[in-house]
């Protein structure tokens, strides 16, 4: 179990540069680079919450070296939050940030319908913001008269 045993050891050590450090430096150039927002949202987000874990580990380091355990539990933390399979950074961001996000910096503030608010949330991140966009450009109002022409153009079809 020699030199198998002594990787699995210092896992933390072998990969976690990788993957919390180069794979990420690359995956955000390539958002920046990219059309689509949705990348800029998880990149953004991955450094802030890295960001935490590192001012985190910095005031407790003294505490945090009493559990050998915690290398890889950051690892496994950092892997769910950079894997394009899971997205982690994302979900983080969409299930609990941007609630706080929106209420702290009153972002989207606007008191829309319900149904609105139905069709906001099946929208992808992207026609999301557009919006957003729009509305805060034009105003409501002008988002309303949207809405309207829409559903009087879907009904003659």
């Amino acid at each position: 179990m020699g030199v198998l045993g002594t990787i699995l050891r210092h896992l933390d050590t072998t990969i976690g540069p990788g993957v919390m450090l180069l794979y990420p430096l690359y995956a955000s150039m390539r958002a920046i680079e990219s059309p689509s927002t949705l990348d800029d949202q998880q990149w953004l987000t991955y450094w802030v919450l890295y960001s935490f874990i590192t001012l985190f580990e910095l005031s407790t380091y003294k505490i945090l070296s009493w559990f050998p355990i915690w290398p890889y539990m950051k690892l496994v933390f950092c892997l769910w939050l950079v894997l394009p399979m899971f997205n982690g950074a994302a979900y983080i961001y969409e299930n609990y940030v941007r609630t706080y996000v929106k209420k702290l910096g009153n972002y989207g503030g606007y008191n829309y319908p319900e149904e609105y608010k139905k069709v906001l949330h099946m929208m992808t991140l992207d026609a999301r913001k557009a919006v957003e966009r729009y509305i805060d450009r034009f105003g409501p109002d002008a988002f309303e008269r949207v809405i309207r022409a829409a559903e009087k153009e879907a009904k003659k079809h």
